[in-house]
């Protein structure tokens, strides 16, 4: 991706781009480059290097927070022209946990390396606000999972999962049983035993390799 095709990608941005000045956007452009990701590859941990903040362009991130035993909880996924913004947590003072970010599927996005996000922020108030903005967004998907797992029954949290699934990408959901269990901060007999009831009463079909959601109003009666 050359200069041009990186202002083309970042002008979509417009609370963030169109603020800079032309130096501003120069510096930023200088500083940015596109990095491909692998399935289930680690983007961040508490282990890695700050990178900075993620313009995803294709593919799908999982940012979770992880357990001292190894038990995770996906916090939310960010879809192509959203902003992971927690992978620049170390010019954050605001973000004093550990968060992960994985890629879910083969994902490119455009990063922005912390070092000049950090500059741009301290020089410019709009970037400023810009930061502020997706940390707001994150937190508000946070407090909704936060919810879901202190107030929900498993059930009800299943069939969310399900329906967000289905409206995202249509009846047939890829995920294995395990995956599941990650997303919902949960086990996989957990999972494979509310799935079985599922297909017992008509919401889903179960093999081996997917879930076809085959009745949606039953499903949607159960959120």
């Amino acid at each position: 991706m050359d200069e041009k095709e990186k202002i083309e990608f970042l002008s979509q941005y417009d609370d963030f781009w169109s603020h800079l000045s032309r130096e501003e956007k120069e510096y930023a452009c200088r500083n940015t480059e596109v990095v491909s990701y692998h399935p289930g590859q680690n983007i961040h941990s508490a282990d890695t290097r700050c990178i900075g903040v993620l313009f995803v362009k294709s593919g799908c991130l999982r940012v979770y927070i992880m357990s001292e035993e190894g038990k995770e909880v996906t916090l939310y996924r960010i879809s192509p022209g959203e902003v992971c913004i927690l992978s620049a947590s170390c010019v954050l003072s605001e973000i004093t946990f550990d968060v992960y970010v994985d890629a879910e599927d083969y994902s490119q996005a455009v990063v922005l390396n912390a070092y000049a996000f950090a500059k741009l922020i301290e020089n410019n108030i709009y970037v400023e606000n810009f930061s502020n903005k997706m940390k707001a967004i994150r937190f508000s998907d946070v407090m909704w999972t936060m919810q879901q797992i202190l107030f929900f029954s498993f059930d009800k949290r299943l069939a969310i999962f399900l329906y967000e699934e289905l409206i995202k990408n249509g009846p047939i959901i890829r995920y294995s049983h395990m995956e599941i269990a990650k997303y919902l901060g949960s086990a996989r007999e957990v999972v494979s035993r509310m799935l079985k009831y599922f297909e017992n009463e008509g919401i889903v079909k179960v093999s081996r390799k997917e879930i076809e959601i085959i009745d949606k109003k039953k499903l949607m009666d159960r959120l």
